[in-house]
């Protein structure tokens, strides 16, 4: 059984719900994510998003690109970030946050099978419309690899239902149209969302964007199966302090989100 399907299957068995941070590759450097990821697992994450930088935005706010912006600036590449994973021994399973391009750019059957060995579970692909995702589908099924693409807001009824019927491992429900980073509430037709996407689907909901305080993850807590945490925490990556003080703050605020996602 796939990591991520565990996960889940053991979650629901103990009622409890995912919490899912984060992490963008290689700020400051490749060496303070690998501490970062530990922490995270430590610190009470069921799973961790790992953000592979890309120059074009997709979705990201400000604080995402600026990172993506400060690891690209660095000449960071996909085959570095994989080389670091590979040295990893986390335990929680891993998720790639990433653009098609860089997919598609090194050959997508390639990509999984160097994503798996890295210790990837599945990955996230926020830029691949359902319409032609089929492919990458296949292969991801074919080397048990999880892909999982996101329904916003704005997505039509018929669409939503084909991208939860391509997704696997978790559909990433976006909480709020727009670009990801810090709200100071979030929309109540969210929970309507969410009520009709589970008629439609049995794979876990997890929600994204938006989310950065104890309030909203325990608002969630009812409709979705996970939370997905990221610009409140690669905030704390800001700045020119240690990597020790960036790994504690980071730390401090999963387990603050995870405890109130479970308390």
């Amino acid at each position: 059984m796939n990591p991520i399907d565990q996960v889940f299957s053991r979650l629901k068995a103990e009622r409890k719900k995912a919490f899912i941070p984060f992490i963008p590759a290689g700020d400051p450097d490749l060496d303070a994510t690998a501490k970062l990821l530990r922490e995270c697992a430590w610190r009470g994450a069921s799973l961790v998003e790992v953000g592979f930088p890309y120059s074009d935005p997709i979705a990201d706010g400000s604080v995402i690109q600026a990172s993506y912006t400060r690891a690209l600036d660095k000449g960071l590449r996909v085959e570095q970030i994989f080389g670091m994973m590979r040295g990893l021994n986390v335990s929680v399973p891993l998720v790639a946050m990433v653009s098609y391009t860089l997919v598609h750019h090194r050959g997508s059957e390639r990509f999984i099978i160097d994503a798996k060995a890295a210790g990837l579970s599945g990955a996230i692909v926020p830029d691949l419309p359902v319409d032609e995702a089929s492919e990458l589908a296949a292969l991801a099924a074919k080397h048990d690899f999880k892909l999982i693409l996101l329904v916003t807001p704005t997505t039509p009824r018929e669409r939503a239902v084909k991208i939860v019927q391509l997704s696997t491992g978790f559909v990433y429900c976006v909480s709020v149209v727009g670009i990801t980073g810090e709200r100071s509430v979030l929309p109540p037709e969210l929970l309507d969302q969410l009520a009709w996407l589970r008629t439609q689907t049995p794979l876990p909901l997890c929600v994204g964007f938006g989310i950065s305080k104890p309030e909203h993850v325990r608002t969630l807590r009812a409709s979705a199966d996970g939370v997905i945490v990221g610009s409140a925490l690669v905030r704390k990556l800001e700045g020119k302090r240690s990597v020790d003080a960036m790994v504690k703050d980071v730390g401090d605020l999963v387990e603050q989100l995870a405890q109130a996602l479970n308390d």
